[in-house]
């Protein structure tokens, strides 16, 4: 079983490695905002997959393509930490930099591709595309 936690420890998580659905790095201009970097990296899983520990608040907003994405942060330190998108329901994004341990994680697609910055390009030795992917 797989943990992690934000930053200060008031918010926590546990997750089963094997239920990761899929993961990416996303250089849309949100995550790019949210994490203060070049792109997120993040891991999805079925919420029913990941046990949360403690209160996360969210942040909601209209995504580039307009879909309804709620970001989740610790109200403390003010990690990113979550990402549920209502246009894909049960399913549940964890950035992978707040996981004790990501070395497991292999990411299978670069996304929004088309505003990855100078500094900070798209790993052309992942598959990629210039916004979201193809709905799964």
């Amino acid at each position: 079983m797989g943990k992690g936690s934000c930053l200060c420890g008031d918010i926590s998580y546990r997750y089963e490695a094997s239920q990761s659905a899929t993961a990416l790095h996303c250089h849309c201009r949100d995550c790019q905002k949210v994490t203060g970097s070049g792109k997120a990296t993040i891991v999805m899983f079925p919420e029913d997959a990941v046990a949360i520990e403690g209160t996360f608040k969210q942040y909601s907003c209209l995504g580039s393509d307009g879909s309804h994405v709620n970001r989740g942060f610790c109200p403390r330190c003010g990690s990113q930490m979550f990402t549920h998108v209502d246009e894909i329901p049960g399913m549940l994004f964890i950035k992978a930099g707040t996981m004790e341990d990501s070395s497991w994680v292999q990411v299978a697609l670069n996304c929004w591709e088309s505003t990855a910055s100078v500094w900070s390009p798209a790993d052309d030795s992942v598959p990629g595309v210039a916004k979201n992917p193809a709905p799964m």
